[in-house]
Order: structure tokens, then C-alpha cells, then sequence
């Protein structure tokens, strides 16, 4: 049975060689001044740099450091969703490798998740030192997010988070879902969620991995996470819902068109041929797709019945782990 520790400090990180040291020896002398029992995940996420070998020199050097290797990149949730399938703390910590966030905010953190209760503790970036074309754009996503989640956190992305044990091994981290995790936390009943303000440090080596684009992908999850948390196990309110009105709508239609026509023949009006009629074909239309909704939500709540739940990345080494 494995050991369980006090902190798990989950860290996915892509080229980070020059930094790895130094990161690893402070969150070293911030543990051990407080006296936790601890360990450190790093999880390198493809890197094609000496991130791995500086890894697997750490976990030599100090039995607290464990490595876990992708044979590709796979992206930030990708590497946080397996260090949370490895985390044994009943802590868990995130936090970037780039230094931006500092190790002296884990005592503070870890605080709030043991003493205060929270199932989520999320940090606040309240001053930054990003270029204005980052802030601007993620001040307006985190604005979003939180009237779409109705969660009341500054900074949804910021990667210094502190969780349960108990949160980040009910919820699966994909695509690129790991900037709405509270979101997901939440949907798994978890609602007790906090923040805090950290410091924010500007990048010391190196540069961002990432671009403009990643605030069109953080809205299409966002649409997609909010869709997915409400109807996830009810897949046919959904589109049964819509189904069957498209159905019934179509169905009305077609009588009426139909009716429509005997009762001008009958009165010996002139009338047009029902297949004549555009509306007709419109009906037929609305009950096909009506027809077609309403079988995607019985399949996607027999899906629901038999998901379970998967990895798709591949890892090629590991380090600091027991044999």
C-alpha cells in the first residue's frame, strides 16, 4: 500500500531545462522548513530538450522526486490528468515550471484545503507580468467563465492550484479542459471552492508556450464543458427534448398541409398537390431530424451507461517510482 503524504506537487512542464533545478530546490526548502511530508511529480510533456535527464538526476538525488515522460507532446491537461492519477498526497498541488508561480504560496494553500476546508483552492494572479496581449484577452475569458460556471474566481488558468486528493481523482482532465477544472470540480459536486492571491513572477528563462489562439480554444471548451457538465448523464433531456419537438412540429405540419388538401377538394376549390408544396417537404424534414435527435440521445444515454474512463497518451518512462 502506498505511502500517503502530506503535498503532491503535481508539475507538467515542455522544455524547461533551465529552470527544473532551481524550481526543485526551492519547493525543497519551503517542505522541509514547514515539515511536510511531500513528493514532486514532474511530468514532461514531450520535451525535446534535457528536461528528462535533469529529471531523472533530481529523482537520484532527493527519493521525493518522481518523473513521468510522455513519448510526445499531448498538452497541459493530458500531463496534469496522469500526475493526478499518480498524486498519493492528501494535497494536491499544480503549479507551472517556468518559476512564474512561486513555491513559497504551498504552505498558505495547503492551509486553506486542510485547516479551512476548501475542496479547491484556486490562486489569483492579482498582479501580473504578462504583455498587455495576454491580460486583456484573459481578463475577458475569465469574465466569461464565470457567468457561464457561475463560479467566482479571478483567474480560472492560473496553473497554482490546491485541490483535495479526493477532487482530482473524481474528475478526467482532456483537451485542453485543464483552464476550467474548477468548472469540472463543480460538476462533481465539489463546490466549496476559494482563491487566493499569489505571486506572480515574470519568466526567467525561456519563453511562452502559448499563443493568441489558445483563448479561441479556451472559448469553444468552455461551450463545450458547459454542455457536457449539464447533460453529461442525461444526454436525452437534451436532445430528446429537441427531438421531440422538431417531430411534433413536422408531424403537425404534414396534417395540416394533408387536411389542408381534402378540405379543398372536397369544397371543390382549386388545390395545389400536397408534393407540390415546399411546406410539406419542410415538415418531412423537421420529423427526420426530430427522428434523428431523439436516437442520439437514447444512444448517448446507453454510452453513459458503459463510459468509462481512458487514457489516450503514452508514457515512456518513469523515474522515482517504487518497481
Amino acid at each position: 500500500m502506498s505511502e500517503t503524504l502530506d503535498i503532491s506537487v503535481v508539475i507538467p512542464l515542455l522544455n524547461e531545462e533551465q529552470s527544473l533545478p532551481e524550481l526543485h530546490d526551492w519547493i525543497d526548502r519551503v517542505m522541509t522548513q514547514k515539515g511536510f511530508r511531500y513528493e514532486v511529480l514532474f511530468v514532461d510533456d514531450g520535451s525535446t530538450d534535457k528536461s528528462w535527464s535533469i529529471i531523472s538526476e533530481l529523482a537520484e538525488k532527493n527519493n521525493s522526486v518522481k518523473g513521468i515522460k510522455f513519448n510526445r507532446n499531448y498538452g497541459k491537461s493530458a500531463a496534469l490528468n496522469i500526475g493526478f492519477n499518480h498524486a498519493i498526497g492528501q494535497v494536491v498541488i499544480t503549479m507551472d515550471a517556468d518559476l512564474q508561480d512561486s513555491p513559497d504560496e504551498i504552505p498558505g494553500l495547503y492551509d486553506q484545503i486542510a485547516k479551512d476546508g476548501y475542496d479547491l483552492v484556486s490562486g489569483w494572479k492579482k498582479k501580473r507580468f504578462d504583455p498587455i496581449m495576454k491580460t486583456i484577452p484573459s481578463k475577458f475569458f475569465n469574465f466569461v467563465a464565470r457567468k457561464f460556471s457561475g463560479i467566482k474566481l479571478h483567474d480560472f488558468n492560473c496553473g497554482l492550484k490546491a485541490y483535495k486528493q479526493e477532487v482530482v481523482k473524481s474528475i478526467n482532465v482532456y483537451g485542453e479542459m485543464h483552464r476550467y477544472i474548477p468548472f469540472l470540480a463543480k460538476g462533481q459536486g465539489y463546490t466549496k471552492i476559494g482563491e487566493r492571491v499569489v505571486q506572480h513572477q515574470a519568466r526567467k528563462y525561456g519563453e511562452t508556450k502559448f499563443g493568441l489562439e489558445r483563448f479561441i480554444f479556451g472559448f469553444l471548451d468552455l461551450l463545450s464543458i458547459s454542455f457536457v457538465s449539464k447533460f453529461k448523464k442525461r444526454p436525452m433531456h437534451f436532445f430528446g427534448s429537441f427531438g421531440t419537438l422538431s417531430f411534433l412540429l413536422g408531424t403537425l405540419i404534414t396534417f395540416w398541409v394533408i387536411g389542408r388538401k381534402i378540405y379543398e377538394v372536397q369544397m371543390g376549390l382549386p388545390a395545389r398537390d400536397v408534393v407540390d408544396q415546399p411546406l410539406f417537404f419542410l415538415a418531412l424534414v423537421a420529423v427526420i431530424i426530430g427522428v434523428q435527435l431523439f436516437l442520439a440521445g437514447f444512444i448517448g444515454e446507453m454510452m453513459t451507461q458503459f463510459s468509462t474512463r481512458k487514457n489516450d497518451y503514452l508514457v515512456t518512462k518513469k523515474t522515482g517510482f517504487p518497481e
